[in-house]
């Protein structure tokens, strides 16, 4: 049975940020992840861990200012001085509250930098975050993004994403298989999983189309719970999705399924 993990970005919002660390206990859940940390109170997380008997399970790597429109920074050639002190910051805050995933965002397309050139630009960055990721003990994983809630991002599905990973050919990078998006870009689920567990780092999971819990969607996600557990993988399963009502209504589908009592 998958082991389930809250995003806290996206679930329990009704509470300000630091209070979601004690809803997700509340919840069931023993595994939390979010989106950043770099604009919040890193030591104010780790007491917040601590106290609510939480693992941290994964966050991203700064990927430039989002309210400008930035999606990561790992394929701009002027920007890697840049994305190797986020790579540092990041690893410095894992290390702190204990976090053994990190995911990089690697970045929209460029109009003025040649396509060749910026894939070349992620697999040199990829591999210098995977090298010191290994160093600190953390894992680098990196997450394609579906073209129509990103539109532009540079890898936008899993084949592209594990043709990336399989480029840098570095023993700690792998894939955050993020179900929703691939469903979105490729579908092909189970399969995917069965055949290239081995490549995945870590998943995320929403129903398709609009990123709700499953059950509200297309996706079979019992089935796909099923061919999960069937190749093996024992990370988190993180839920990264908007709930449809409230977040406690939301949980429902865990215990209607019989995923938790």
């Amino acid at each position: 049975m998958p082991r389930f993990a809250a995003n806290v970005s996206m679930l329990f919002t009704e509470a300000p940020f630091l209070d979601r660390f004690a809803a997700a206990a509340r919840a069931g859940f023993t595994a939390v992840e979010f989106l950043f940390p770099y604009d919040e109170d890193v030591p104010a997380i780790a007491a917040a861990l601590h106290d609510n008997e939480l693992q941290q399970a994964l966050f991203n790597l700064p990927a430039g200012n989002f309210s400008r429109g930035d999606r990561g920074i790992a394929n701009d050639p002027r920007r890697i001085a840049e994305f190797r002190d986020g790579v540092a910051r990041g690893l410095e805050i894992a290390t702190r509250i204990g976090c053994p995933k990190l995911n990089c965002l690697v970045g929209l397309t460029l109009s003025d930098v040649p396509l060749d050139t910026q894939l070349a630009t992620v697999a040199e960055n990829l591999a210098f975050a995977a090298s010191e990721a290994e160093r600190a003990g953390v894992r680098q994983v990196i997450e394609p993004l579906n073209a129509f809630d990103a539109p532009g991002f540079l890898i936008t599905t899993p084949t592209a994403g594990f043709a990336m990973v399989e480029r840098v050919g570095h023993p700690n990078l792998s894939l955050q298989y993020d179900v929703y998006h691939a469903q979105r870009m490729e579908g092909n689920l189970a399969e995917t999983i069965a055949q290239r567990i081995g490549q995945i780092g870590h998943i995320q999971i929403a129903d398709s189309p609009a990123r709700h819990e499953p059950g509200t969607g297309e996706i079979n996600y019992p089935f796909v719970f099923d061919a999960i557990d069937d190749a093996g993988y024992d990370g988190w399963v993180s839920l990264e999705y908007r709930p449809g009502s409230t977040t406690e209504e939301s949980l429902a589908w865990l215990r209607d399924w019989g995923y938790w009592d």
